[in-house]
């Protein structure tokens, strides 16, 4: 049986200079459709995540505005779980009219999925998670003065950051195996799922952050047994010295290569970086491969045509 993950970028839902218009991101994701139903037209047992940090900050902005109007806000834990069901909603829509119209008998089901973090985990402290909107430099100093952590992203402006712990174990990881294994496309952990920690009492307790889509995934496809993890993100491979001159692509690494890399500082903080940990763990874990790439180039990754490859065999390289 094949299994993989495939890890849909908020940003690639709503990218730069989008309005975020709820047409639009229905249209974008029709978009991301195909390489998924290729993987299932090849008999693959599927798992889906999405990000959601565009969509989460708009959600934040609205509680704001929400509050001169006498409207209590929602906790951050809350506005996750409310953009994993919507936005779980418009990729099973869309998928499901896919498949009917592609003739394909498979069904597709969204798992509002809680995320088990530690209630210590030093990123409750230090925010770093974009979400939201690019911001110019001057708002961004505003919302700062406001008390508000801002932060600039790999060089493509400035945003709202939040905390972002590390991703432990998926709450509802048995239920989603099952359904994955019966050949139900599941959607889950989407925006990286909803933090919670676990009581003494064995019960659980939701937190205020924004967990990383792409560690999550990297979780979700270890504890379901995946083989592949896809991600799919603004590039179509992975690149030495982005955005330079001398940038160079890269082809396929191992996760020894990638950490190297990675400690040299080839990947941005909350751009590539957490991809290419994603990677790594997911590998570690006894993963087969990873596929880093655009949602325009996914098809052809999936042929290897294009991409990024990480395996664990240590005779491939750059």
């Amino acid at each position: 049986m094949k299994k993989a993950v495939v890890a849909l970028g908020g940003n690639a839902i709503i990218p730069k200079g989008s309005s975020g218009d709820i047409h639009e991101q229905f249209a974008n994701t029709r978009k991301s459709l195909a390489p998924i139903v290729k993987l299932i037209k090849e008999g693959y047992m599927l798992a889906i995540t999405h990000g959601n940090g565009p969509q989460a900050g708009q959600e934040v902005i609205k509680n704001e505005l929400g509050e001169s109007a006498g409207i209590p806000p929602l906790p951050l834990g809350v506005i996750v779980a409310a953009t994993e069901g919507w936005m779980g909603y418009m990729i099973e829509q869309s998928l499901q009219n896919r498949l009917i119209r592609e003739g394909i008998n498979r069904q597709v089901v969204t798992i509002p999925t809680q995320v088990i973090v530690s209630k210590n985990d030093p990123a409750w402290k230090n925010p770093t998670k974009p979400i939201g909107p690019f911001l110019e430099y001057e708002e961004a100093m505003r919302l700062k003065e406001r008390g508000i952590a801002v932060m600039e992203d790999a060089g493509r402006g400035w945003r709202r950051v939040v905390p972002s712990p590390i991703p432990l174990k998926i709450v509802e990881k048995d239920v989603i195996k099952k359904l994955v294994e019966e050949g139900v496309i599941v959607i889950a952990a989407g925006g990286g799922g909803i933090p919670v920690y676990i009581e003494e009492d064995g019960t659980y307790e939701g937190l205020d952050g924004v967990i990383d889509k792409d560690l999550a995934s990297a979780v979700l496809a270890r504890d379901i047994g995946a083989s592949i993890l896809m991600i799919l993100t603004g590039v179509d491979k992975v690149y030495l010295n982005f955005n330079t001159p001398s940038q160079a692509p890269i082809d396929t690494m191992t996760p020894e290569e990638a950490r190297k890399y990675m400690e040299e500082g080839h990947f941005a903080p909350g751009s590539m970086r957490p991809k290419i940990e994603a990677a790594i763990k997911f590998i570690e874990w006894g993963g087969e491969e990873v596929i880093i790439t655009s949602l325009e180039k996914a098809y052809e990754a999936i042929t290897g045509e294009e991409g990024t490859r990480i395996r664990g065999d240590k005779s491939k390289k750059t």
